[in-house]
């Protein structure tokens, strides 16, 4: 038996909608940070390296793409085993409860007892077979019946993910989720850190799709009413019309908020898989091999009396030299230079705001 064969119902629904503006000026609105390799010593690009870490649980036919129209024929292009028909594109983007929804109700059709894995298309796995191991425990107790999340064990008193605190356990490393924090202050998340008890909200979601599709038709029956009109229309031919017509008019709301936060019994699986959620120019400093001083650069960089620095050039052949600088981040693309303190990497995206406010087409 192969290990495909564990979960014959098990479907993946990778989110790859993000526009990834704090990533600037290397991902840009045709081709986001899903679409670019930059996690530290790996080619690939986010999508296609979400796409081949599960591979041993879900065959391509089974994994949809949830994305944006204008990113949709790249998606196809960077994904080209999966079928076109799994590549749904949103024609404007409402966040993630939306996004589930449609994705779910895709899977229920196709397969009224799938089991739904939600990932973000654009982590770090620093562990794949310990990322695996999570993965098979969220679709075991979702397979069941329940709503199931994953937590990441945390490693420093982060205030810029939102956290889980987790009740008694109820399976194997399974347990109930208390109640979800939101991003706390630092004396909070160091609190956090210090009970042993509270996760980070990895954003990674199990559901059977007939139960979530419930779910939400609870919690949010604004949405469950249009997503039920979707199926009706699906039945006869005319989805993508509707879908064209009305999808602007969903509720732009989170699963989180929408509801996992709302139901009444969420479980979550608690993980330690070298994760991140490539959220700046910061976490890629942070994953990236780092010399004597701390600097994360190309190989042939001249560096003198230089700290703690980070530098992507895009041309090869362009030698990158700093001299008495510290905690720096340089990014030099074709058209574009960024050049900011690394402690400033999140502001990223007001270069982008600028830039869109003068119609400036590099973005």
């Amino acid at each position: 038996m192969s290990e495909n064969d564990v979960f014959p119902n098990a479907w993946a629904v990778i989110m790859a909608g993000g526009s990834g503006t704090r990533f600037w000026p290397a991902s840009r609105r045709q081709r986001p940070k899903q679409l670019l390799p930059l996690a530290p010593g790996d080619d690939r690009s986010l999508l296609r390296a979400t796409l081949e870490r599960i591979a041993p649980l879900v065959p391509p036919e089974r994994v949809l793409v949830v994305t944006s129209a204008a990113l949709a024929d790249a998606t196809a292009a960077e994904l080209p085993e999966l079928p076109r028909a799994n590549v749904l594109a949103e024609p404007t983007g409402r966040n993630t409860a939306p996004c589930v929804g449609w994705a779910a109700s895709h899977v229920r059709r196709r397969d009224p007892n799938g089991v739904l894995m939600v990932l973000p298309a654009d982590h770090h796995i620093g562990e794949p077979d310990a990322y695996l191991a999570v993965l098979r425990r969220g679709l075991e107790a979702a397979s069941r019946g329940a709503l199931v999340t994953v937590g990441i064990e945390p490693t420093r008193p982060e205030t810029g993910y939102g956290y889980l605190e987790v009740g008694e356990e109820v399976g194997d490393q399974v347990h109930r989720a208390r109640r979800f924090v939101e991003k706390p202050n630092r004396q909070r998340a160091e609190q956090f850190l210090a009970a042993g008890n509270f996760l980070w909200n990895s954003g990674v979601f199990f559901f059977r799709a007939s139960v979530i599709l419930d779910a939400i038709a609870t919690h949010l029956p604004g949405l469950g009413q249009q997503l039920q009109a979707y199926e009706l229309a699906a039945a006869n031919g005319g989805e993508h019309a509707l879908v064209e017509k009305t999808y602007a008019t969903l509720p732009s709301i989170s699963i989180d908020h929408g509801v996992m936060e709302k139901a009444d019994e969420v479980l979550v699986v608690p993980g330690s898989f070298g994760w991140s959620d490539l959220g700046s120019w910061t976490t890629s400093w942070e994953l990236a091999e780092h010399d004597e001083s701390g600097n994360a650069l190309p190989a042939d960089a001249v560096i003198v009396d230089a700290k703690g620095n980070f530098a992507s050039v895009e041309k090869t052949g362009k030698v990158v030299a700093l001299v008495g600088v510290s905690d720096l981040v340089v990014v030099d693309t074709e058209d574009a230079l960024l050049i900011l303190p690394r402690s400033r990497a999140q502001d990223v995206r007001a270069i982008v705001d600028a830039l869109k406010a003068r119609d400036d087409e590099r973005v």
